[in-house]
This record gives structure tokens, C-alpha cells and sequence, in this order.
């Protein structure tokens, strides 16, 4: 089924012949010859037209109904790599594997170590590192919505893979196994305890550590995906970053909020950021010369693509973080909250709200 914003970015589209326009296109190109593929998807990557010395590479997950040259376009992903010299790829999901182009980030055959979807991931990075001479420890994925759950996905049984991961928008790794049950995920019912979670996560590789640092973006407003399951990731990743009884320490950045785990180093190991009455969508402060506006890409003042790659050591320019003292003990299982359902009334009024300000008729 398809969400009223879905339906209103299949209209903008075609309303606004979008067809992108050629250059827009043209930025990425694709990569093939990458594997076996068992999860049978597609690949679009970038290229800077100087590489910077160890090039890092950015895997980035387009949400539903999404194709890699509009992600691109409103993120503005390439534009930072052509300044800063890092790599882009992007995986594209096909219409044969989900109508709606959505990673299948809750089916069992694609979201396991060297099966499916997921696989077919890993064979792409490997290709572009040992084609292109990229630095294998400098590998970041990021995604948004089922992007961002199959980033989940991706972090968790390839923890050997990357340095770090953003999930803007996404749901915690391998708590759905079927379509109603990603739905029911999606709403924030069942989300499992902590225990339950950090379980399945180190349950997903042999992996033994260093793990990847951890950004997870989320809107108050979000009526897509529920804002519980932004905490259920925070809380899934506190065990292994041996975070679990640490401190959070609350920041704020653009003037939004960030909860940052650190370990006994002091290092920042993994961000929580709550983005005030924001819907379902990337975070973007079109002011800043990266992105634009558009369906499920929302200038509401900040950049995640900045932040994300700053955190990363990509860009030279340091993201502005304007810090409140603040300092609050996050108990462990409070950062996944009970079952609680809003009204019927209330759910739609807010599917409503969230469409018209996706289609640009309400700010």
C-alpha cells in the first residue's frame, strides 16, 4: 500500500517532468561486472575528478520510490565528493524485487551475511575499492528510510566492512520478517527490549569489534516511520560500543537536539539526532549549497549530509555544533518506549499534514 506522500512524489514527478536534467544524470554512472549479485540489483556510483590521498567511499541507500540521480540531486552527496575527493555508490533496488523500489531490509534471504541483497552490496564495494584504489578502512554507508534500515542492515553483518554508518529515518536490524510485520515495525509496535536487540545484532556476524561509529537522524513529526524506532537503533548498538550504562551527553546543533554516547576514550561513538516537528525525510539546509528541497528532502536548517561527512573526517570545513551543559543518564531500556497508539483521527491528520508539506502546499 502507498502512503498519500508517496502518491503526491509520483505526481510532483510527473507533473514536473522530473526527468532530472541531463547533467543532474549524468553525475553518476554505473558500475557493472560486480559479482554474483543474488540480490539482483542495480549500481550507479561517482567519481571526483581528483581522488583524494586514501579516498574513503560513501555507499548511499535511496529510500522507497527513489532512484539513485534523485537522491543525489536532493542530498547533494557528489557535490561534496567532487570537493572533497571521496567516492560515491549508490545501490538501486529494481522493481522486480519491490514495486515500490524499497531495499527488502525485513526479508530473511536478503538482510543475512553473503545472502541476497545484502551481498550483493558487499560485492559492490569490494569492486569499486580494488577498481578504483580506494582505501578499504575508509568505508561509511548511510540511507534513508528502507535505505536506512538496509544500512542497519549492512552494518550489521558486514561490522568488518565500514568505519561508520548513518540511518536517517530507518528501523533497527532484524526485527521483521515479513511485509505486515515491517509494517507493524514501521508503526512502532513490537519494536523487542534492548536485550532482544543487541541479541540479534551481534547475532548477524562473528564480528568481534572494532564497530563502526553510529549517526541515527529522526523527525518528531515522522508519521512513516515512528520515532521509537530511532531509539530501539540507538539502543541496539549501545552493547557492542560497550556504551550501555555511559552517560549521554545532549548537544545542540543548528538548533536541534544530539545525544552523544562516548566511550571511556571520550570519543564519540554513537549520536542520536532528533529533529524538531520534521517529518519522514532527509534533513537538509539548502543554504549551505548541498541539495535541494523536494518529496522526502526537507530544508528544515540542517544539513545531515554536512554533519554525516564532518563526523566522517571527509570534508576539511568542521560542521557548526553549538553546545548546551547538559548532561543526562539515559537508562537502558527507556530509550524504547511501550506500545503507545495515537488515535486513528490523529494518525491521519498527521499523514495529511506530512503530504501537504511534502508537495510543497504547506510549510
Amino acid at each position: 500500500m502507498r502512503t498519500v506522500p508517496d502518491t503526491l512524489a509520483r505526481i510532483t514527478r510527473l507533473k514536473s517532468g522530473k526527468a532530472e536534467p541531463a547533467q543532474l544524470r549524468n553525475r553518476l554512472f554505473a558500475l557493472t561486472n560486480f559479482g554474483s549479485n543474488p540480490g539482483a540489483l542495480k549500481a550507479k556510483c561517482y567519481l571526483p575528478k581528483r581522488l583524494a590521498k586514501k579516498p574513503a567511499l560513501v555507499v548511499v541507500l535511496h529510500g522507497c520510490t527513489q532512484i539513485p540521480a534523485d537522491y543525489d540531486a536532493g542530498s547533494g552527496w557528489s557535490k561534496m565528493a567532487e570537493e572533497h575527493g571521496f567516492a560515491l555508490l549508490y545501490p538501486q533496488q529494481v522493481r522486480d524485487n519491490n514495486g515500490n523500489l524499497c531495499f527488502n531490509w525485513f526479508l530473511l534471504d536478503d538482510i543475512g551475511r553473503d545472502k541476497g541483497e545484502a551481498l550483493s552490496i558487499r560485492q559492490m564495494i569490494g569492486t569499486m575499492v580494488s577498481r578504483h584504489k580506494l582505501a578499504s578502512e575508509r568505508i561509511y554507508v548511510t540511507g534513508l528510510s528502507a535505505g536506512g534500515a538496509m544500512a542497519n542492515v549492512l552494518l550489521a553483518t558486514y561490522p568488518d566492512v565500514f568505519a561508520g554508518g548513518a540511518i536517517i529515518a530507518g528501523l533497527p536490524y532484524g526485527t521483521a520478517s515479513t511485509v505486515s510485520g515491517a509494517f507493524e515495525r514501521m508503526r512502532g509496535h513490537g519494536i523487542p527490549k534492548s536485550r532482544e536487540l543487541r541479541a540479534g545484532l551481534r547475532a548477524a556476524s562473528l564480528h568481534s569489534g572494532p564497530w563502526p561509529t553510529l549517526s541515527v537522524w529522526h523527525g518528531t513529526g515522522d508519521s512513516t516511520v515512528a520515532e521509537a524506532n530511532a531509539r530501539a537503533i540507538v539502543e541496539q548498538w549501545r552493547g557492542v560500543h560497550d556504551v550501555a550504562s555511559a552517560l549521554a551527553v545532549t548537544e545542540a546543533v543548528d538548533g536541534q537536539t544530539r545525544k552523544v554516547w562516548r566511550d571511556a576514550d571520550g570519543r564519540d561513538r554513537i549520536a542520536l539526532y532528533t529533529i524538531r516537528d520534521m517529518g519522514h525525510g532527509l534533513p537538509l539546509d539548502v543554504a549551505n549549497g548541498y541539495g535541494k528541497s523536494g518529496p522526502y528532502m526537507l530544508d528544515v536548517g540542517i544539513s545531515s549530509t554536512a554533519h554525516i561527512a564532518q563526523s566522517w573526517g571527509l570534508t576539511r570545513k568542521p560542521a557548526t555544533v553549538r553546545r548546551r551543559k547538559s548532561v543526562a543518564k539515559a537508562p537502558p531500556d527507556r530509550l524504547v518506549p511501550e506500545d503507545r497508539s495515537s488515535s486513528p483521527d490523529d494518525k491521519i491528520r498527521k499523514v495529511i499534514d506530512y503530504a501537504l508539506r511534502a508537495a510543497g502546499l504547506k510549510r
